[in-house]
């Protein structure tokens, strides 16, 4: 078991290695940080990824101080038990969120991508099925500064086959709401389009926004507020019609099924890269239990985490859409092939796939020269 840190090439990155963004708290890579696994056996190979913008040689180190010595030497086989066991052997100590669940995802993702080229089958098979045969998709990261600009990239995204949108807009309530009504106005309502504002508002500020995105029809409001508050999200999801979507920093059914429980959240958004299949798969369960839908987040990973979360969310029982943006498929050409990376985007779908495990062909030589290894 090997795990690869890679940064890879952007032209125009700033020197410095970690950035702050207009208007939102959190930090960015100059470059998109990646993390892949690599597990073999006698007969077959598996890759996995987490998704970690930030720091990666933590789960790394994590990788292969720990969970490799947990792996090597055991039999191929259904991966859920062995991750439970990599999962709890940290649970005690406080570790089922951050670093250590980053790693254990990475190492789920590789296995089950093992596990189905062993058997020749496509993982959402060997998760019993899938629900559908195309998952419903989302375009994110819409172009443009301003709100013409945002409008015409809206556009530009409803000619490439999306039939629903999400818009980052973090910057003043005003200035959120101009955007919305330009793009709605371009598009005609042929198109649901959700906000996310990275949560920089408190419930002051997030109750009138969201009820104005009641009148206009908004898709859904995501991170409105600070990802730990959930009392502040509760008391939002209670005063508007508009869904409250929430969950990539969440990363375990325990705490998806908590907001579930209070009411929380009316629309869940695990990262399967954070997640990993087996528990996001739990995940999922877990929340048709509480008649939530799942939209599994997808940030700066590459295809191969795409097409982990794609075959949790077809063989989930709801589902709403997968998150989707066109530079996960431009960064992976380099280091991989997926089934989906030249398919275009039909009727706001993307078709499922019959190749074994993930469906995604790694190109181990780059990899390993992107590492610094070739």
């Amino acid at each position: 078991m090997e795990a690869f840190i890679l940064r890879l090439p952007k032209e125009g990155a700033p020197p410095e290695r970690y950035r702050t963004a207009p208007h939102v708290r959190s930090i960015y890579p100059s470059h998109d940080e990646i993390l892949l696994v690599r597990i073999a056996t006698d007969n077959a190979v598996g890759w996995g990824e987490a998704l970690t913008p930030v720091t990666p040689e933590a789960p790394a180190a994590i990788v292969t101080e720990l969970l490799a010595g947990m792996v090597i030497g055991t039999v191929a086989g259904p991966p859920a038990p062995l991750t439970f066991r990599m999962q709890e052997t940290m649970r005690e100590r406080g570790h089922m969120s951050g670093h250590h669940m980053d790693a254990v995802a990475a190492v789920d993702i590789a296995l089950w991508d093992l596990w189905g080229r062993t058997l020749g089958q496509p993982v959402h098979a060997l998760l019993g099925g899938a629900y559908r045969d195309a998952v419903p998709v989302y375009l994110t990261s819409v172009p443009g500064d301003t709100p013409e600009e945002k409008a015409r990239g809206a556009v530009m995204g409803y000619r490439d086959g999306h039939r629903r949108m999400k818009l980052h807009l973090s910057m003043e309530p005003a200035g959120v709401l101009a955007t919305v009504d330009a793009v709605q106005s371009a598009l005609d309502g042929s198109v649901q389009v959700a906000v996310d504002t990275h949560w920089v508002h408190d419930v002051a500020t997030a109750r009138p926004l969201g009820r104005a995105f009641d009148e206009r029809g908004v898709w859904f409001f995501e991170a409105p507020l600070a990802p730990e508050d959930i009392d502040g999200h509760q008391v939002l999801a209670a005063g508007m019609a508009t869904p409250v979507a929430v969950g990539e920093a969440m990363r375990n059914r325990f705490e998806f099924a908590h907001w579930a429980t209070r009411n929380a959240m009316q629309i869940a958004q695990p990262d399967i890269g954070r997640t990993g299949i087996s528990e996001g798969t739990a995940i999922a369960t877990a929340l048709a239990a509480h008649h939530v839908p799942i939209a599994p987040h997808h940030s700066m990973a590459t295809s191969l985490a795409y097409a982990a979360g794609l075959h949790v969310a077809a063989s989930a029982e709801r589902v709403l859409a997968m998150e989707f943006g066109p530079g996960t498929v431009e960064k992976s050409r380099p280091l991989m092939d997926a089934w989906f990376m030249d398919a275009p985007v039909t009727d706001g779908a993307i078709a499922l796939s019959d190749r074994p495990g993930l469906g995604v062909e790694v190109d181990e030589a780059a990899v390993r020269a992107l590492a610094g290894e070739g």
